[in-house]
């Protein structure tokens, strides 16, 4: 899993950066072979002037099926962190399990075949 951490309007500390590896390694951890690329977006939108503006926006590359594209807006970007990265643990997993049932129910091409020739 590839993860990259872009900052907009403001420099990222070490310690922003350690916390967001941390919580997405921990969060994703469980679908880490499905994964193939992590885009973290960070970013001040008022700048200076304060206020609920502490944007983090995530998208999740995963394989063999769309994006999962999570936003957060907070006034503290460690804590618009901590809730993207889990309502997109959330949909990721919640993703991949629909991808595992529709493969069980979906018959093999062979018998579907079979089953047409048939009748």
């Amino acid at each position: 899993m590839q993860i990259n951490i872009q900052a907009r309007q403001f420099s990222l500390t070490d310690a922003l950066r350690s916390h967001a590896e941390r919580r997405l390694k921990s969060t994703l951890n469980c679908c880490y072979e499905n994964i193939q690329k992590v885009v973290m977006r960070l970013s001040d939108i008022n700048g200076p002037r304060g206020g609920e503006d502490k944007c983090c926006h995530l998208q999740v590359v995963l394989a063999g099926l769309p994006d999962v594209v999570v936003e957060d807006i907070e006034a503290d970007m460690y804590v618009a962190i901590d809730r993207a990265t889990d309502r997109a643990g959330r949909t990721v997993v919640r993703k991949l399990d629909r991808q595992k049932t529709l493969l069980r129910q979906t018959p093999p091409l062979e018998v579907a075949d079979e089953v047409i020739n048939e009748k």
